[in-house]
């Protein structure tokens, strides 16, 4: 068959509903339509409008992509109409029920599959399920959860070794087992999962038996940035991977960084104008993801602290949701000191943004100088791709293991000394003080001391190192050929072609 004649390869991308994983998929999805698949992202209604923007002009510059849509059953697990993802959940009892009913998507995904019959699914990792709808249709199941190798090579660790289990108190550290570094962790530190099965480990037991029997992994890191734990998560744990991240990078122009999803709370000209009167590396970023993560109480020690800090800073507020209460209602408004927004507008440079923000934007701005987060990976890889040393506050899911690979192995950050794991249902039992606060960002801001300077020349270097991987020649661009075309042969192969 003439090689300008044969069909264009078809991939279908699923992605778990939540923000930080619909992201970085569709920015996969956009970046395989740029090599010249026709890409299909499948997921919900409310969730295609949340991305239609950038879809629209990838299609008007000639890339085959768009969107299949699933109908979603949110009324009747008693979530109102359009609540598909957690930035419109209220409360616990909401993302829960929001899990249960993406479950459902089960039945009109195999039907959609049994109809259309893609040349490969990429699925989340957190729909298991999709490994034997595509066994049976023989159609290649690709794995991706946005995540990097570091963390499902201390997951596997842990299952294999049970180290946390030959301590004697949830504070006591114990070493990880296997790894290439030496990895220090506390039993406080592991979700709860980890540390006694319950329900979410048997789903998790088969999201694993499901990444083993699929055809591969494609991961949002570059090789360079982990390669000992690439190597590892395919040479122990036997594992076929494609580094092709990161794929943030893949939004060039400004309107595609701030059009990632949700619409931004601020004028992205405003934040620049702002970030342009500052002097180059003197900002703070800080953002704790789409996830409620703060506490009021722990919002005020977070603003005393950058106070008394005295460094600039944009410091994004996200919801803040109240737990505690009978109806775990929603907190309407963000409980700030008296006069503090005024305060650090006028004397300190602090821009406050309440809402979603231009993150790419903010971090890619020579202005900012260290980026504070939650060490959820999609964070860590655009702080990485920035080349911004960071200041680690991890709370749930697997971010105390992303913490140790900011930490203890590119070493580019500074904790904030937080060491309690607590389930994304919840918020935090442990408040850090203002004290606390203070003397990290000075120690990061501010401070010349050699180990400062190297997590800065580092974090330099990586970024370097990443758009390199990225562009034409690269490893992730390389890997993104060989992808297509490793499948492309296995459709000549099953067709019968030579």
């Amino acid at each position: 068959m003439d090689s300008q004649a044969e069909p264009k390869l078809e991939i279908f991308f699923f992605p778990y509903i939540l923000g930080g994983h619909l992201i970085p998929m569709i920015d996969l999805a956009r970046l395989f339509a740029s090599h010249g698949v026709k890409a299909t992202i499948v997921t919900t209604p409310h969730n295609v409008l949340l991305f239609q923007s950038p879809i629209l002009r990838d299609q008007k510059l000639g890339y085959d992509i768009g969107f299949h849509t699933l109908n979603f059953r949110s009324e009747e697990f008693g979530l109102p109409n359009g609540c598909e993802n957690e930035l419109t959940t209220t409360n616990g009892d909401m993302f829960i029920k929001l899990f249960m009913a993406a479950m459902k998507l089960q039945d009109p995904l195999g039907k959609l599959l049994c109809e259309t019959r893609p040349d490969c699914l990429v699925s989340d990792r957190l729909y298991p399920w999709t490994a034997d709808v595509t066994d049976g249709l023989g159609i290649p199941r690709i794995v991706f959860d946005g995540s990097g190798c570091f963390s499902h090579c201390v997951e596997e660790s842990l299952r294999r070794y049970t180290p946390h289990e030959r301590v004697l108190s949830e504070t006591e550290a114990f070493v990880v087992p296997g790894l290439p570094n030496k990895i220090e962790l506390k039993r406080s530190m592991l979700p709860d999962y980890v540390k006694a099965e319950n329900g979410f480990t048997l789903f998790l037991n088969e999201a694993l038996e499901g990444e083993i029997k699929s055809y591969g992994i494609v991961v949002n890191s570059f090789y360079e940035l982990e390669q000992a734990y690439a190597d590892y998560f395919q040479k122990e744990m036997k594992r076929k991977t494609w580094h092709i991240g990161p794929v943030s990078l893949h939004n060039r122009s400004n309107i595609d960084k701030v059009e990632r999803g949700i619409k931004t709370s601020i004028d992205e000209h405003s934040c620049l104008n702002w970030l342009d009167s500052r002097e180059p590396n003197s900002v703070l970023y800080i953002s704790f993801g789409s996830m409620p993560r703060i506490t009021s109480a722990q919002l005020l020690e977070i603003a005393h602290g950058l106070e008394a800090s005295n460094h600039p800073f944009i410091w994004v507020i996200g919801r803040i949701l109240d737990y505690s209460s009978r109806e775990k209602q929603q907190v309407e408004s963000a409980l700030l000191p008296v006069g503090f927004e005024e305060r650090v507008t006028k004397s300190k440079g602090g821009l406050i943004i309440r809402g979603w923000a231009p993150q790419l934007l903010i971090l890619e701005h020579p202005a900012v100088g260290a980026y504070m987060n939650h060490c959820g990976w999609n964070s860590i890889i655009e702080g990485v791709t920035a080349g911004v040393p960071m200041i680690t506050w991890p709370f749930s899911s697997e971010q105390f293991y992303n913490e140790r690979f900011i930490l203890n192995v590119i070493r580019v950050g500074i904790s904030m000394g937080n060491v309690h794991w607590v389930p994304l249902t919840e918020l935090p039992r442990v408040t850090i003080k203002s004290e606390k606060v203070a003397k990290v960002v000075k120690r990061l801001m501010g401070s010349e001391e050699a180990e400062v300077l190297g997590m800065r020349k580092r974090a330099a270097e990586y970024r370097d190192k990443a758009m390199r991987a990225f562009e034409e020649g690269g490893s992730s661009y390389a890997n993104v050929d060989a992808f297509i075309a490793e499948l492309k042969s296995r459709r000549k192969n099953q067709n019968g072609h030579l």
